[in-house]
């Protein structure tokens, strides 16, 4: 259908007067676009028949020219998307006795009309005066009238009110509001365009960084679009096409997300990402997923949209504020000579520069870092990089110049974080290291990433660097610590590059990624000893993470076996803080003060035996009793008041609890040994965030189930659970729990614990049949990436245990329905390490093997049972 052809249908239609004919048209309109992908036509023809409605209420109301019906916002460009907000503004006369006596009725019918026919409209009513006051006082509405156009009524009056707009609006302010707001906006998107789930409008790169360089234009009478900005001079040719293409692009992408979602949707959501591609004409490639290609074009336009806003928003400040631009200060230090600051961007003197020299490119980035005071990089710098990309070639690579210099920007102390972010933006980075470039925009389809592969490597980096900084040591002031003492802990900051590199080349990435390791260490001469670090780093960077937890670190073997994989206190205090780091750079929702204590705990450990001390569990379970024994003395607890509980005791708990936690549960249990009522105790965590519990009952096969669903019934979350039973039957159990909201309701922590004390009490006194599992549903990203769940029991070499491992996707109410299949076949559980990857969960329990050893056609029952269970 061509574009005069779906004029006429329109043209032929009836009168748009009320919804029933608006769905119509816009169905129509609807179907155009879904076959031709043409999103200028889309947006322009939805507001025609938009205002066509809106005249027609406005009629039928008697408004006629007595006031103003005036579009703002998107609304007001003339561009509505599908299931956008229809924002209007009813301007109206300076008489107030007019407004009540007449116009009052009318517009309260107006607007009562506009929601009755189904249009979502934004509504506001004010006076030209109003108008005025409103947007000197937020500049939310100073932007949404810089974009007016009347609709219909009072010619006029919207004459008046363009003019006294027009008049008090300072372009400057303007600007400098709008930069604040949009670094604002960045900032609550992690200043990244690179999250697996972006929003197209929103994130940095979106829309609305192309929004602002229109508002701020017109602000400043430089022009409409973007192409009287190229006839100014502000940007060129290549440029004007760039903006135009990713507009287009980001538009057409939008667009079909609303009609996919049959609402306002601006999120590149996982379950929408495949459909969306299907949309937009993309198909699946030999190697790569529709949706995976759709997200890599999303990625590479978002990419050159932030740069192209960073160009032009500078070359718009520079005629802004001419007297400041002029301004130039020299950058000190031998062989800065080419660079200068110019308003807290750094510049250079020559726009050919990198054409003349390559060899700058590199230090561009080296001069970015050592200049404290410098935000970014000038548009000069920005055009001079692309220009020069011919340049970075495999010459330039492998120049011992270049190499010395990217060795340099590793090692400085300060703002390698910003000069890589600045490396990967401007694609440098990209070309210096190929193998880089490969990953870039590479999506991860594992549920606990929240970023593309080399956002993830960058956030990783960043969190190295962060353990450097003086200003963020009190973040993680162990790691601060062992960085501090590490020999060249810029070694750190490679690892950290290439941990991930080899991602999306099939195979084991950390198999891979030690053969780019190696070349790299190789032709930047780095010696022997630090080559084999970084190569081992690389290749074991998920092994102390997997350890911490999946099995239990208490166990002097497990300990001893790690401790060999190391081999020396360098290459563990190397791994513990990349492990860290990675952790936290994965996604917020994965890193917790509980798996903090774990790795450190895993690491304190393993120092001692690699110290010379070996795993004794005697010289363990001493220092532990000592220790707890002298926390009670502090409560003037004597000793022999708590040895009857203590003789109930075996070695297994005093090992696999610390010295504050015995104390603490001997304080609350040392007279009630033999308890006939439950005893629970709670407090805040010790480690972080959320609560420890404690439950002492006399231990009954259903146990573990009813403490889930009491956990699981009020929205707890386990993190972590250690359940053991005294030599005179009677359950011990500790668990870390977070997650209930009553906090956040204005409640207090002393509330939460005296009502879970009291609840939980009465629960386990509660001997009713155990509850069905309220299964949660799915989470969106879990229902389109599913797992396959997976249950392994093996016994260990001692027979004494089997070792349970399972995974799936997350959701509410898994564990209970794991610990009611476990009650059902009477299996008695040792301990429980719960690992929640963001919705993924990887637990490890360790069963008694009481039941387990002497029927093998159990095992076979609890495995399919427990499947059901994870499938269900």
């Amino acid at each position: 259908m061509s574009s005069s052809a779906m004029g006429e249908p329109l043209a032929a239609m009836k009168p748009i007067v009320d919804i029933a004919s608006l769905r119509t048209a816009r169905e129509l309109v609807y179907a155009d676009f879904r076959e031709h992908q043409v999103v200028g036509r889309l947006t322009k023809q939805l507001s025609k028949l938009s205002d066509e409605l809106l005249v027609s209420l406005w009629n039928s109301c008697d408004l006629d020219s007595d006031a103003a019906l005036v579009a703002v916002g998107g609304f007001g460009r003339g561009a509505l998307f599908p299931y956008s907000d229809i924002d209007i503004l009813i301007l109206l006369p300076e008489d107030k006795q007019f407004f009540e006596e007449v116009l009052a009725a009318k517009i309260e019918k107006f607007v009562a009309q506009c929601w009755d026919t189904g249009l979502e409209i934004g509504s506001s009513v004010r006076t030209v005066a109003e108008c005025v006051s409103e947007a000197e006082q937020d500049i939310t509405v100073r932007t949404s009238l810089l974009e007016s156009r009347l609709i219909c009524g009072k010619k006029a009056l919207f004459k008046e009110f363009e003019s006294v707009y027009e008049k008090t609006l300072d372009p400057k302010s303007f600007f400098q509001a709008k930069l604040a707001e949009q670094i604002q906006r960045h900032y609550k998107y992690q200043d990244t365009p690179y999250s697996l789930e972006p929003n197209c409008k929103e994130s940095p790169g979106g829309l609305r960084d192309l929004q602002v360089i229109s508002w701020v234009s017109k602000a400043a009478h430089l022009g409409n679009t973007f192409k009287d900005l190229s006839l100014a001079g502000l940007v060129t040719q290549r440029e004007l096409t760039e903006l135009n293409r990713n507009q287009r692009f980001l538009e057409t992408l939008r667009a079909n997300l609303h009609l996919l979602a049959k609402r306002r949707q601006d999120v590149l959501a996982f379950d929408l990402q495949a459909p969306l591609a299907a949309a937009m004409g993309i198909k699946e490639e030999s190697s790569r997923l529709a949706s995976e290609a759709i997200m890599r074009r999303y990625y590479w336009a978002a990419k050159a949209v932030n740069q192209l806003n960073d160009v032009l928003l500078q070359n718009i400040e520079a005629l802004l504020f001419p007297q400041e631009s002029k301004t130039t200060h020299a950058i000190a230090g031998e062989g800065n000579e080419c660079f200068i600051e110019r308003q807290g961007v750094l510049d250079i003197t020559d726009p050919q520069l990198f054409q003349k020299h390559p060899e700058q490119i590199l230090r561009t980035f080296l001069v970015f870092a050592q200049t404290a005071n410098v935000k970014s990089l000038s548009a000069t710098i920005f055009r001079a990089l692309y220009n020069a990309r011919q340049k970075m070639d495999s010459k330039w690579r492998k120049d011992p110049v270049n190499r010395a210099l990217f060795i340099e920007i590793l090692k400085e102390p300060e703002g390698v974080s910003r000069a890589f972010q600045l490396m990967n933006r401007t694609s440098v980075l990209g070309r210096y290291l190929p193998a880089f470039r490969k990953i870039v925009g590479q999506m991860q389809h594992d549920l606990f990433h929240v970023y593309t592969v080399d956002q993830h490597i960058l956030m990783v980096l960043r969190n190295v660097r962060r353990f450097m900084v003086v200003e963020h040591t009190h973040e993680f002031p162990f790691c601060s610590s062992l960085i501090a003492h590490f020999e060249k802990p810029w070694l750190l900051v490679i690892a950290a590059l290439f941990h991930d590199i080899a991602k999306g080349r099939g195979g084991d990435h950390s198999e891979l990624g030690k053969a780019d390791m190696r070349r790299f260490a190789k032709d930047h001469g780095l010696d022997k000893a630090d080559t084999e670090l970084l190569v081992w780093l690389v290749a074991e960077h998920l092994n102390m993470s997997q350890v911490a937890q999946k099995q239990d670190i208490t166990d002097p073997e497990v300990v001893q076996a790690f401790a060999k994989k190391v081999g020396d206190e360098r290459h563990l205090t190397a791994l513990y803080l990349l492990t860290v780091a990675d952790v936290r750079g994965t996604s917020p929702k994965v890193w917790n003060a509980w798996k903090g204590k774990l790795l450190e705990d895993l690491y304190r450990v393993t120092l001692r035996v690699l110290g010379g001390a070996k795993p004794d569990a005697s010289s363990e379970l001493a220092q532990h009793q000592e220790g707890s024994r002298a926390k009670l003395r502090l409560y003037a607890i004597e000793d022999s008041a708590y040895e009857n509980l203590w003789k109930q005791l075996d070695v297994a708990f005093f090992l696999r609890q610390d010295a504050a936690d015995i104390a603490w549960l001997t304080r609350h249990l040392y007279n009630k040994v033999d308890s006939e009522i439950p005893v629970v105790r709670a407090r805040l965590s010790p480690v972080g965030e959320g609560l420890q519990i404690a439950v002492y009952i006399k231990d009954q096969e259903d146990l573990f189930a009813r403490i889930c669903a009491y956990f699981e019934r009020h929205g707890f979350s386990i993190w972590d659970a250690r359940i053991h039973t005294t030599k005179h039957g009677y359950a011990l159990d500790t668990f870390q729990i977070s997650g209930s909201n009553l906090v956040d309701e204005g409640g207090s922590y002393r509330d939460l614990i005296q009502l879970v004390e009291y609840e939980l009490t009465a629960a386990l006194q509660n001997n009713d049949p155990l509850p069905s599992p309220s299964m949660g549903r799915l989470s969106r990203q879990s229902r389109t990436f599913p797992i396959q769940p997976r249950v392994h029991m093996i016994p260990d070499e001692r027979g004494q245990y089997y070792a349970l491992s399972l995974s799936a996707s997350d959701r509410t109410g898994l564990l209970y329905a794991i610990s009611r299949v476990l009650a059902k076949h009477q299996v008695s559980l040792h301990t429980a390490r719960i690992n929640t990857l963001g919705e993924r969960v990887e637990d490890v329990f360790l069963l008694d093997a009481a039941n387990l050893s002497k029927n093998p056609k159990l095992q076979i029952l609890l495995e399919t049972d427990l499947l059901e269970a994870l499938g269900a």
